[in-house]
């Protein structure tokens, strides 16, 4: 899909990758309209690019969100919240809250705008996942389960509505507020977060060349192959060096 003119939905769009995505649509020559719960934020992405900003927690809104969004060529679901820690000691509320903002308003978001897609004949589906939706993660099951959610309603999917098209980009760890916001975080030296905007990247290419799944960074999708031509090996290294090196942090500390 040709990205000039297009009009481009991008959710959690007020930081870290949706900001970058915004930026990288932009440049392409996009029209957005940003989504995202800091409206102080939001302004400014949505002043830097040309978008319009629509403040609001999507879990709460998503009928607003799609009214005010209108006919739409791309969608980008990035928003998400995440949590890290055994599942014992997860608090009350929280899996429900993972779950409601990492895939039940995905799949209302994509129930409002999927119509229209279908019935003008065109459109583009991205849903930003993550390689702990592919392989498992120690301390982050519902998270994961969340991403891998994301993973397989996507390629559902794809046989539903063969003439939208419909990606998913698995990114690692990616340099953004995420890890302070969910109270946990990276302290690895291996491997190295990447910045947002190769993530940016990624989704902006997958939506131009229609590839249905993208890896950022590119290599990541070798641990994913392994896992699923070898899975007792994959699972015998990933305990051995899958341990995570984190510290807590105070929520919106910086780590």
């Amino acid at each position: 899909m040709r990205l000039a003119g297009a009009r481009v939905l991008i959710t959690g769009a007020s930081s870290g990758i949706g900001a970058a995505t915004a930026r990288a649509m932009a440049a392409a020559g996009a029209r957005l309209v940003l989504a995202g719960r800091d409206r102080e934020r939001l302004d400014a992405v949505a002043a830097e690019t040309g978008g319009l900003a629509v403040a609001g927690d999507l879990t709460a809104g998503v009928a607003d969100l799609a009214g005010r969004a209108g006919p739409v060529d791309v969608m980008v679901g990035n928003a998400g919240r995440g949590w890290a820690g055994p599942l014992v000691t997860m608090p009350d509320g929280v899996a429900e809250e993972l779950v409601a903002t990492n895939l039940t308003a995905q799949i209302a978001l994509t129930r409002s705008l999927l119509p229209g897609m279908v019935e003008r004949g065109r459109g583009h589906l991205v849903f930003v996942s993550s390689i702990a939706g592919a392989v498992g993660v120690r301390d982050e099951a519902v998270y994961a389960a969340t991403k891998a959610a994301l993973i397989a309603f996507a390629e559902s999917l794809r046989y539903e509505v063969p003439g939208i098209g419909v990606s998913v980009v698995l990114p690692g760890v990616v340099d953004t507020p995420f890890f302070a916001r969910r109270g946990v975080a990276y302290a690895r030296r291996r491997p190295a977060p990447i910045p947002p905007e190769r993530v940016a990247r990624a989704i902006v290419t997958a939506v131009e060349r229609g590839r249905p799944e993208s890896y950022a960074p590119g290599w990541l999708r070798l641990p994913v192959r392994l896992r699923g031509a070898a899975p007792g090996p994959f699972r015998a290294l990933a305990g051995v060096f899958g341990r995570p090196v984190s510290r807590r942090v105070r929520p919106g500390a910086t780590p």
